[in-house]
């Protein structure tokens, strides 16, 4: 079974930094693209950023410049690097992931995606 299981979440205060890890895991799974998404209470859904199999990235307008979407050379891990935090960054944050079958341009759409971890929370403090 494809499994993603996000870590890395916490508190963190306006203008520090965290670094979010989702596992990426299941026999001959390979998606093509892995993104991330947050959402927080009021808000819509967001995408933040995506990576592709051949590592490469995308950025929402909203955070580019500050944050940096990465993986593993074996692609079992992505991560999700913020810096210089600010209050709207908290959110539930999510990685998900396709099906591996289409390599074409990384989507922003959440219905685009096949496989989601479980969240794992951030709280920025003032």
């Amino acid at each position: 079974q494809v499994k993603l299981v996000e870590s890395g979440g916490g508190s963190v205060q306006t203008g520090g930094s965290l670094r979010l890890s989702c596992s990426v895991s299941g026999d001959t799974y390979n998606p093509y693209c892995v993104g991330w998404f947050r959402q927080s209470p009021g808000k819509e859904w967001e995408g933040v950023a995506t990576i592709n199999r051949e590592a490469g990235t995308d950025y929402a307008a909203s955070v580019q410049g500050r944050i940096t979407i990465s993986q593993a050379n074996a692609r079992n891990t992505v991560y999700l690097e913020i810096n210089n935090v600010k209050p709207e960054d908290s959110a539930m944050y999510y990685c998900a992931a396709d099906n591996g079958i289409f390599p074409q341009l990384c989507s922003w759409l959440p219905a685009d995606y096949d496989y989601w971890g479980q969240g794992t929370q951030v709280t920025v403090t003032s």
